[in-house]
């Protein structure tokens, strides 16, 4: 099985598509004329959209979208990252969340022109829906559908799953069945209720592990502040092949910092937009400005402080092609979870290990259902919005039971397949917004010329030439109800 699996990821995560990746951020961030650097100031604005009975509000779909990018990629990926491509993975995890942010303002818009409503008046939309409504062509939107209901409710969650039972074993002697047990029957209560009830999941508890997560590797980073200058001079050196040790590795650092940092932040992967959707706003443009800060603060705040605890205390493992060490701060050869609880263990002895282990819980399981929304969404598309009872059943009992799998299955067979899931989606989706990109960038030039004229933005399709946009067509000018007493407020 594992050698399937390895061959498929060679084949899938050729040079040519870690190239796609970067040369497509690049080339969207020139279009965009550098969006997530001008626009930063908007995307924290953005935050205090409110919501509607049709849709989740801004905030809620960042932190479900969050839910989706911040994960145990940031943890255990981040470490492996470093394990097979050095420290100058995080480097190029840097480059591709930076040039990623304007692609995923690029699918997280499109998603918002052409989202529709479903059977229960709720807001759906993501690659499915805008490769079918802007390029017209059914069957890449069917296939697109097909796989991200394969990758995010059958691949994806096994990965999560995984790390979690590791996690929690490493720390706690947790029995990797007594971990899947307990996942699916808490994944069950949650994902049973539906997608409001996934939003107010993921709005409480995204930010409270994120902040915790963060302020932990705050402190230890300050406690090794004296170790900071190398540390940066180790990973620029090393993600250009300039340091002795790692200078062998150049080519891994691109590719593994590439790979993981797709795998981390989502931008182009096609998952992004599926939360964009949900949202109520008066203005497609407005969910790309939000969903671009996402990408930043997976990748820029989370990937760096799994990173920075990694290297400031040394706890971390450096192999070559062949397999042999390079460099190795631990006593085994771990190269996932265990890389972060070894470098918080000896920051916080007696409590590193665990808390990252709680970390991890609280990162990979939000990740879970935000999977399962994806998948349902993409079956909703595949149903016309009419749902089908015994498919979405279908659909939940497999979730359950990847996650189930996968907390005891091996480590690299689970990573295996979810590379698998994440390239397939990442392929069909670039290749679709690359063709599609023309009404993200009018509604981006329309939402600026309004904010220039001292407007509030409000979109009109047919204005801007911009068709198949029914939902907008036929609402009007839509107005954003105010916050309840119960909506976030920053």
């Amino acid at each position: 099985m594992e050698s399937v699996v390895n061959a498929l990821n060679a084949a899938i995560w050729s040079p040519a598509l870690i190239y796609l990746c970067l040369g497509v951020g690049l080339y969207f961030s020139i279009r965009t004329r550098f969006v997530q650097v001008r626009g930063v100031a908007e995307m924290v604005r953005l935050l205090r959209g409110g919501s509607s009975a049709a849709g989740v509000s801004s905030f809620q779909a960042l932190t479900m979208s969050l839910s989706g990018r911040v994960r145990t990629g940031n943890i255990a990926g981040v470490a492996t990252a470093i394990a097979y491509g050095g420290p100058g993975a995080v480097f190029w995890m840097w480059i591709v969340a930076f040039l990623g942010a304007s692609t995923a303002y690029i699918e997280s818009t499109l998603a918002q022109i052409y989202k529709e409503k479903d059977a229960s008046g709720q807001y759906r939309g993501g690659p499915a829906y805008y490769i079918e409504k802007a390029m017209r062509q059914k069957w890449y939107a069917t296939l697109f559908a097909v796989v991200t209901v394969i990758a995010t409710g059958l691949l994806l969650p096994g990965v999560q799953a995984n790390s979690i039972s590791a996690g929690l074993l490493n720390a706690w002697a947790v029995p990797p069945w007594m971990t899947g047990v307990g996942l699916a029957l808490a994944l069950a209560a949650i994902i049973f209720g539906g997608v409001k009830r996934i939003a107010q999941f993921t709005e409480v508890v995204v930010p409270f592990m994120a902040l915790g997560y963060i302020g932990v590797a705050v402190y230890i980073v300050a406690t090794h502040s004296a170790e900071l200058p190398a540390v940066f001079s180790l990973i620029f050196r090393s993600a250009f092949g300039t340091d002795a040790a790692f200078g062998a590795i150049l080519g891994a650092a691109v590719q593994w910092g590439v790979k993981r940092g797709v795998y981390s932040n989502e931008a182009g992967q096609g998952t992004g937009p599926h939360p964009a959707a949900a949202a109520e706003v008066n203005h497609p443009a407005e969910q790309g400005y939000v969903q671009a800060f996402s990408v930043y603060l997976d990748t820029l705040l989370v990937c760096t402080a799994t990173a920075l605890m990694i290297l400031c205390t040394g706890r971390y493992n450096v192999v070559g092609k062949g397999g042999a060490p390079l460099f190795s701060g631990l006593a085994g050869s771990e190269t996932g979870p265990a890389f972060a609880q070894a470098a918080v263990e000896a920051a916080i002895p007696g409590w590193g290990a665990g808390f990252v282990a709680l970390a991890l819980l609280f990162f990979a399981f939000t990740t879970i259902v935000a999977y399962y929304y994806m998948a349902e969404t993409n079956l909703s598309y595949l149903t016309h919005g009419r749902g089908n009872r015994w498919l979405l059943h279908g659909v939940r009992l497999g979730v359950l039971l990847a996650v189930g799998y996968g907390a005891v299955r091996s480590a690299a067979l689970a990573w295996g397949l979810g590379d698998v899931g994440v390239g397939l989606m990442a392929w069909l989706n670039i290749i679709a917004i690359l063709i599609l990109q023309k009404p993200a960038l009018v509604a981006l030039r329309d939402f600026e010329a309004q904010k220039r004229a001292g407007k509030a933005p409000t979109f009109t399709p047919a204005a801007l030439g911009i068709p198949h946009a029914e939902l907008w067509t036929e609402r009007g000018r839509p107005a954003v109800p105010e916050q309840s007493e119960g909506s976030h407020r920053f």
